[in-house]
């Protein structure tokens, strides 16, 4: 750790990027185009399904319930890269119009889902062998959290390591969009469930090579800001438990807070990105008020960790 509370700089450089901004780039524009020939079930709840490709990829296909859902999806997708969050697949925008070329093999299959005419579905790379991810023990309720004066470094791989890392994101990812559907819907669970953490965590998956992969990101943002007073004890919870941080994520954190600018930054990078971002829509106002408020809650949590552990020697 240095300076009290960031994760050492060797460490994060060990940290391989499963989905580089070049990677995401040219997938998408991939996606944009290439025609769906098949659409099965799969990618978890019935109104989503597996789509394959001409080429064989395969993309999970979001046909929201509402429109918070794909909406949530999409922003979320699009914080993490304003973040410099790299665990999220890449994801775009599709319409589901009768004349479309990317859907015409599949047309009889989507009449037979119900799915709406021009609807907007985001479509995500299907990424394989991927594995499911345990709470670990530090983050668990019976435990201090992860801080740096409770040894929980100690005796740790540098595989260890990496992945508290990249838990340290995911606790302040899902403060900031207020995704319920992770870590805090098992925290919600233990009352009547004492095992939950020993099981594997919600929308959390893992590559062979120890990235952890946040899918499902659909109650971020949008569905995770209307019903937050529901989840918000436990958003806090989490939180609190972590003061060791990732320092490249949290100089962004810092200067969205400085420049009070989060809305703008994120709309700009959802419109010169997204196509179909006018046809799906942007936060309400409302919604990027709690953004910039849960931000500057995430800077003020940081600058509390500082306070208390800075002076310790870095280890």
């Amino acid at each position: 750790v240095d300076d009290g509370i960031f994760w050492s700089n060797w460490l994060e450089d060990l940290l391989p990027v499963r989905f580089t901004e070049g990677y995401a780039e040219a997938w998408r524009s991939k996606a944009r185009t290439s025609p769906v020939v098949k659409l099965e079930p799969g990618c978890g709840r019935i109104s989503n399904q597996l789509a394959t490709f001409a080429d064989g990829t395969k993309a999970c296909v979001r046909y929201g319930i509402n429109a918070d859902q794909v909406q949530g999806e999409t922003l979320t997708y699009y914080l993490a890269s304003l973040l410099g969050i790299t665990n999220l697949p890449p994801l775009v925008l599709s319409q589901l119009t009768g004349d479309s070329a990317q859907w015409v093999a599949v047309r009889t299959r989507v009449n037979n889902l119900q799915w709406s005419d021009r609807a907007v579905v985001s479509l995500t790379e299907w990424i394989s062998n991927l594995t499911g991810v345990v709470t670990p023990a530090p983050l668990r309720q019976e435990s201090g959290g992860l801080h740096p004066a409770l040894g929980c470094f100690e005796n740790k791989t540098t595989a260890e390591l990496l992945e508290l890392m990249q838990w340290s994101d995911l606790i302040v990812f899902d403060y900031l969009t207020a995704n319920f559907d992770r870590l805090v819907s098992n925290l919600f669970s233990l009352q009547w469930d004492p095992h939950v953490m020993e099981r594997d965590t919600n929308n959390l998956l893992k590559t062979p090579h120890g990235n952890l992969v946040f899918i499902d990101n659909e109650a971020g943002l949008v569905h995770g800001f209307r019903v937050l007073n529901m989840w918000e004890k436990y958003h806090h919870s989490v939180l609190s438990s972590v003061c060791v941080f990732r320092r490249r994520t949290m100089q962004r954190v810092a200067e969205l807070h400085r420049r009070r600018d989060s809305r703008q930054r994120l709309l700009e990078l959802y419109r010169d990105n997204e196509p179909l971002s006018q046809e799906l829509g942007f936060l309400s106002d409302e919604h990027a008020a709690v953004l910039q408020d849960r931000i500057d809650q995430v800077y003020k949590h940081v600058m509390q960790c500082k306070e208390k552990y800075n002076q310790q020697t870095s280890t």
